[in-house]
């Protein structure tokens, strides 16, 4: 599922990161690598605030759509 389909609280193992060659590779370099721990941490309108690697990134609706986890 898409990290949008993520309560704000759980954590979630990332399976797959989606999109243009660029898109992964901006997003790999924030942290969000495959088999990585992602926590939601809250969510207004779409778009999203996570802790990923000891880090809190704040991502669009656009680019968590982007991510699927289990």
């Amino acid at each position: 599922m898409p990290l949008t389909m993520v309560k704000a609280g759980e954590s979630n193992v990332i399976r797959k990161i989606g999109g243009k060659e660029e898109t992964r590779r901006f997003l790999e370099n924030l942290g969000f690598v495959t088999g990585g721990i992602v926590t939601v941490v809250s969510e207004i309108g779409g778009n999203m605030i996570v802790n990923i690697k000891d880090s809190r990134v704040a991502i669009g609706k656009d680019m968590a759509l982007k991510i699927m986890v289990e």
